[in-house]
């Protein structure tokens, strides 16, 4: 894109800004191209700093299941604004919303509000050891927990993209505290608990792997965890910051039927701002200060604009049929897209969650991150690239989620579904 506005913005930024972005995912090295810069966004599009308007699929990565800048949500901002962007104290929103999500997840009897998914994985991470008194957890392999050091060994989600097996700067001494297991294998899991018998404090997994591509639970894999940790005296934390609220207004605990001891939140809770939490049991979550002996704090935690935006998004989500109406344009999207597969020849498989899905460019089943790490991510990225020019953004990477929206219209879903059979025909043609 010479002498564009986007050309020149990606320029500066590239010396300032560590590889010119502040998430690594977003440089588009998997994929190739120019980095979009955005200028706005509304309902299903995002418009670049050159004017150029786009379909997004990648909704800041699940936290817009309403799209970008719904109404009553940025009211919400803007009315909260006029009061206080930040208290650093109480306030009564934060009560409510901490209300709301526990009304929900009843697993979930008392909460701590925090900034971000990586800060909520690594302080329920530290409760949980605390709870226990055992260093050891277990996490699954591709399984993306936030950029904390304990979760870098064997992680999905930008690691994946980037062809990074663990990151340097994390002690070898603390790596050495994180198992991994293959995601959805519970003799694997089996195997470990026997070998690390009342040493392990916590399993943390993903119940819809969305860090490796989605890769749904098998059946009775959810179920397995949950009997090993509670005979082993073990905490099983449900990390469900793309799953929660994402897949059902109660998370995909709600939907499984499964009861972790403790959850990680993030993403959509916040309607878009920067917000997580952490919640669980009441025993294990009343050792955080100040009831507990377990150092935590924020001077943002809690944030009045985070709060009001997500209790303006969880109110919508409440409204009847709006997960069925959502789960009814990702499973058109998914259906589309596996007949275009089979109209070009293309060997790929589109695993698909409710309104979460991954086109993988692989000719065999995705079930686990080995599974995962076959796909073609030459032919991804190629993929990518043609829809991109196109005007659909798709998440830059072959081991990310893809995230249909409400604001996402019918139209929008037959035009994505023609950009991909173009897409695909382009890529299958003979050089």
């Amino acid at each position: 894109m010479p002498n564009s506005r986007s050309s020149d913005l990606f320029d500066r930024a590239q010396k300032i800004l560590v590889g010119g972005v502040d998430s690594p995912v977003r440089a588009f090295r998997a994929v190739g191209g120019q980095p979009l810069v955005i200028d706005r966004a509304a309902g299903s599009r995002l418009i670049d700093a050159d004017g150029r308007e786009y379909i997004d699929y990648v909704c800041s990565w699940g936290a817009l299941i309403l799209g970008h800048a719904q109404p009553d949500v940025v009211s919400a901002i803007a009315d909260q604004a006029r009061l206080g962007t930040s208290y650093g104290m109480t306030s009564p929103l934060e009560i409510e919303l901490g209300e709301r999500i526990a009304r929900a997840i009843p697993s979930i009897e008392r909460i701590r509000f925090v900034s971000s998914g990586t800060e909520a994985t690594m302080s329920a991470i530290r409760a949980a050891r605390a709870f226990t008194k055992r260093d050891l957890i277990l996490k699954f392999e591709g399984g993306y927990h936030g950029h904390a050091d304990s979760f870098l060994a064997e992680a999905g989600s930008g690691l994946a993209t980037l062809g990074i097996s663990s990151s340097p700067g994390v002690p070898e001494a603390l790596a050495r505290l994180t198992l991994n297991a293959p995601y959805n294998d519970a003799a694997a899991v089996e195997r470990v608990f026997a070998e690390h018998a009342g040493k392990i404090a916590a399993i943390i997994v993903e119940p819809v792997a969305a860090n490796m591509g989605v890769v749904p639970p098998a059946p009775g894999f959810l179920e397995s965890l949950r009997k090993i940790t509670q005979r082993d005296g073990a905490i099983l934390i449900f990390d469900e910051v793309i799953t929660g609220f994402r897949l059902t207004y109660g998370g995909a605990q709600s939907l499984f039927k499964i009861h972790p001891d403790m959850t990680v939140l993030g993403k959509i809770i916040g309607g878009g701002l920067p917000v997580a939490a952490y919640g669980g049991r009441r025993e294990i979550m009343e050792l955080i200060a100040p009831l507990g002996p377990v150092y935590q704090a924020g001077t943002l935690s809690g944030n009045p604009l985070a709060m009001r935006a997500g209790l303006a998004m969880l109110t919508k989500l409440e409204a009847p049929g709006f997960y069925p109406e959502l789960d009814k344009k990702a499973r058109n999207l998914a259906e589309g897209l596996r007949t275009a597969l089979r109209e070009f020849g293309v060997p790929g498989q589109v695993n698909a969650s409710g309104s979460l899905l991954t086109l993988f460019f692989s000719a065999e089943p995705v079930r686990d991150y080995s599974g995962a790490k076959k796909s073609d991510t030459a032919r991804f990225a190629a993929f990518f690239r043609e829809m991109l020019a196109q005007g659909v953004l798709l998440p830059p990477s072959q081991f990310e989620a893809l995230f249909v929206s409400a604001a996402h219209t019918d139209d929008d879903i037959s035009r994505t579904l023609a950009a991909a059979r173009a897409s695909l025909k382009a890529i299958s043609a003979p050089k």
